[in-house]
């Protein structure tokens, strides 16, 4: 295997034992190993017996970091990016480092893996020839309705990562804007408790009001002329 200095390793979603076997020698050969959260990636080493040293790197300490990374890479060492679920870079501080590093002509390559949005993708039933990711839904009223439209106008599959807080009140709006487009909601992705829940806004408040909502929770949404199907919550 070719040895780069610098790796996008991307981690299990849910499941653990999800980590591949080349992102284990990965992780276990590089200097240094970079965590939005080091406590999660701490775990997830230690369930794989690799004690690589693991520092912080998110979006309130990166331009303060990313100087040091850059010099230490420079001066041989190897380093990891790891995302606290699934690919970094997606809906993660790490897409700054990576345009720093572009920039300073320093070699990436990236170990692929698990990702919550093309695994509720493959699940959903929706179209997948064509989709848009729009990250997590804005958390203001305006904001959040013009992305839906958004989506909502689009010929592609929409998703979108949002907070078990504000799913109700993001399929109330969904059901305002686009009536009974069928929307999925995949949750606890690959956990024990996965749940893939199709049909209209109105038929998925209604599950989810009656059941509760908890864990991840990525949505999906049919693009405009795309044929609906039939599924229920």
């Amino acid at each position: 295997m070719r040895s780069f200095q610098f790796y996008l390793v991307s981690t299990p979603i849910g499941n653990l034992d999800d980590l591949s076997s080349r992102a284990v020698d990965v992780l276990g050969s590089v200097d240094i190993v970079l965590a939005e959260d080091t406590r999660k990636a701490k775990v997830l080493l230690g369930r794989h017996g690799i004690d690589t040293e693991v520092r912080s790197f998110h979006d309130h300490n990166k331009e303060r970091v990313t100087p040091s990374i850059i010099r230490q890479l420079e001066g041989g060492k190897s380093v990891a990016l790891v995302a606290d679920a699934g690919t970094p870079v997606i809906s993660d501080p790490g897409y700054y480092l990576v345009r720093k590093l572009i920039e300073q002509g320093i070699e990436i390559t990236s170990i692929p893996g698990a990702s919550a949005v093309t695994t509720a993708l493959v699940l959903s039933g929706l179209p997948p020839d064509r989709f848009t990711f729009y990250g997590f839904i804005p958390r203001k009223r305006g904001a959040r309705e013009q992305v839906i439209l958004e989506a909502g106008k689009s010929r592609g599959t929409g998703l979108f990562f949002e907070s078990p807080r504000r799913l109700i009140g993001t399929l109330e709006a969904i059901g305002e804007l686009l009536g009974d487009r069928e929307v999925v909601v995949a949750r606890e992705l690959t956990k024990v408790h996965e749940e893939v829940c199709r049909g209209s806004a109105a038929i998925l408040l209604e599950h989810f009001r009656r059941h509760g909502v908890r864990g991840e929770i990525t949505i999906l949404i049919r693009g405009v002329g795309r044929r609906r199907g039939s599924g229920t919550a």
